[in-house]
């Protein structure tokens, strides 16, 4: 649930009516959300404020998997949230993936994930700026590539160099476990 200022999202009918949202997702999903647009219209006249849903998920888990969360906060106030669930592994494995979630914000899991439409304007975007530092136009397609890889590294989580210790891959570390999902809301975008 998103306000523009403190003073809206600190009022008591806001609290109430983000901790139903969030109970409604809880126990029946993100389509839950539909039957609140009345109570956030009537709480916009209440409060004169800009109130919307923003983006809505559902994080499960399954036996044997384990989930962390992790909140940044600042000034008082959490500004960047993540739920990790890993298949095996450890709660402070989680955690720990779960803190380098919050300070690298990557896009996508696994490379698949990352659309071919993104990919293809990155490259697009890649080989005019290697034009424009005078490359040979034969070696642009190698060049763009290894710069492609870069990007990847920094879209990906688990092509990232985990921030703790960055000779290792969040790959690596993850070791024989399996990182299902992941969530971050970051205020403000």
């Amino acid at each position: 649930l998103k306000s523009e200022t403190d003073f809206s999202a600190e009022s008591d009918d806001f609290v109430a009516l983000a901790n139903d949202i969030a109970a409604a997702v809880a126990s029946d999903g993100p389509s839950a959300t539909d039957g609140f647009q009345s109570r956030i219209d009537d709480l916009k006249v209440t409060l004169k404020e800009n109130i919307e849903l923003g983006s809505v998920t559902h994080v499960t888990k399954a036996d044997g998997q384990v989930v962390d969360t992790y909140v940044h906060v600042q000034d008082g106030r959490g500004v960047n949230g993540v739920i990790t669930v890993l298949d095996g592994g450890t709660a402070e494995l989680a955690h720990d993936i779960s803190i380098h979630i919050a300070f690298t914000k990557p896009a996508y899991l696994t490379r698949d994930e990352v659309p071919q439409a993104a990919i293809d304007e990155e490259r697009e975007t890649l080989t005019e700026i290697t034009r424009k530092e005078g490359k040979p136009e034969e070696a642009l397609p190698k060049i763009v590539e290894g710069k492609l890889g870069g990007w990847f590294r920094d879209q990906v989580l688990m092509e990232q160099k985990f921030v703790r210790d960055e000779k290792q891959t969040i790959e690596k570390i993850l070791g024989d476990a399996k990182l299902v999902k992941f969530e971050q809301v970051v205020i403000g975008s």
